[in-house]
């Protein structure tokens, strides 16, 4: 034949060439690498929202007065008013006005007791302030005042200010003490407990910010 005779074979999907000239055989098509889609973009975090402050709660005193006795009239010296009933438990606060003349005696903010007082003279002044009770002594007596008795004691200072039963007329005065009709003084120092405050004023108003 003139010219040389071409020849395609296929052989399991391969293309191969033979002919006259011994050409190679052409390189099979290699498959492209499939190319994944980009994944979609998160979006953006919002910003944080600054945090709103809170403005600080205004300071409270523990000590609330809740309820004062109903007393009908004046108190003259020597009386005295005890009323617990119906009172629930809570810290005692003792407070004594040297101008009014009579110690309260609160519970839980509840005023449960209150009487007419005597205090300190012009030369032994009671001290004024706020005393936590140091001591209780019943059958307490004077180590520096011809062994007074002092019935129902509770010690004050150390130089021996004490509130304690005492005969409460018009017209008398401790040597810095105060001094409570006994029947009150008896019950007063059943509800006390060593560490209970007592204020003790002149008069003015009383801080109790600090109870």
């Amino acid at each position: 034949m003139a010219g040389a005779m071409l020849l395609v074979v296929v052989v399991a999907g391969k293309g191969l060439f033979r002919g006259g000239g011994g050409a190679e055989p052409a390189p099979a098509p290699v498959a492209k690498p499939a190319v994944a889609a980009p994944a979609p973009k998160a979006p953006a975090p919002e910003p944080a929202k600054p945090a709103t402050a809170k403005a600080p709660a205004a300071p409270q005193s523990p000590f609330t007065v809740k309820r004062v006795l109903d007393i009908k009239g004046p108190l003259d010296h020597g009386d005295w008013v005890w009323d617990d009933a119906g009172v629930p438990p809570g810290p005692i606060v003792v407070t004594v006005d040297m101008v009014a003349q009579t110690l309260s005696v609160f519970r839980g903010g509840y005023e449960i007791g209150v009487a007419v007082i005597l205090y300190g003279a012009t030369d032994k002044p009671t001290p004024v302030g706020t005393y936590p009770i140091m001591e209780k002594d019943i059958d307490h007596v004077s180590n520096l005042y011809d062994n007074a008795p002092m019935p129902y004691g509770l010690r004050l200072t150390n130089d021996g200010v004490f509130i304690h039963a005492s005969n409460v007329k018009w017209g008398s005065a401790t040597h810095g003490c105060i001094g409570i009709p006994k029947p009150f003084a008896k019950k007063l120092f059943a509800a006390v407990r060593v560490g209970d405050p007592v204020v003790i004023t002149n008069g003015k108003k009383m801080d109790l910010s600090h109870l």
